[in-house]
């Protein structure tokens, strides 16, 4: 896959937080369009039950957010990621406004591509609000370390975050820094 999980872009802070704490989850409606390529639609989030997105919905639950749309990000069958839309009062969009997000998403595809062959040849920077650079470093810090899959890693790491009530950058850059060592 010729790309990392990372925010491209964020519209505020509400807007930042809401994504990051689907990236730090590994759960949420973004997550969701991106494997179903299809529109994920949540008008009333009081209304999505906690089994569905336990970490990401405990995370947002003081948030404001009361209804998520997530579009899937893609071009032909190359899958890139999702957008995401929050409001902060529960409704449902209507097929008009769907049909204007989905059609936006498809034209800004082709954008977040360009913009994602043009960097990937530069070397990588860490002055980026979104970057995630010191979690993919902490993560193969934990494969050297306890000798398991990526995807183990990054599991383990998210748990700890979530134990410790801490964010997965904040527990990523205790492990890059060596204040944290995951144990077997």
């Amino acid at each position: 896959m010729p790309f990392d999980v990372e925010t491209v872009s964020a519209s505020d802070d509400l807007a930042a937080h809401f994504i990051e704490s689907q990236l730090d989850a590994g759960e949420g409606p973004s997550w969701d369009a991106h494997r179903s390529q299809a529109p994920v639609l949540v008008p009333h989030l009081g209304e999505v039950s906690p089994v569905r997105w336990p970490i990401f919905g405990q995370a947002i639950a003081e948030s404001g957010v009361r209804a998520l749309y997530s579009f899937p990000l893609a071009i032909g069958s190359l899958r890139m990621g999702a957008v995401d839309l929050y409001a902060e009062s529960a409704d449902a969009l209507s097929p008009n406004a769907i049909d204007l997000a989905t059609d936006l998403v498809a034209r800004s595809a082709a954008d977040v591509l360009e913009h994602a062959l043009r960097t990937r040849s530069l070397e990588p920077s860490d002055d980026s609000p979104f970057s995630r650079r010191e979690v993919h470093q902490a993560t193969g810090m934990v494969i050297a370390q306890l000798r398991i899959p990526p995807t183990e890693a990054l599991l383990r790491i998210r748990a700890h975050a979530f134990a410790s009530g801490r964010s997965v950058r904040e527990t990523a850059a205790d492990i890059t820094s060596r204040r944290l060592t995951l144990e077997p």
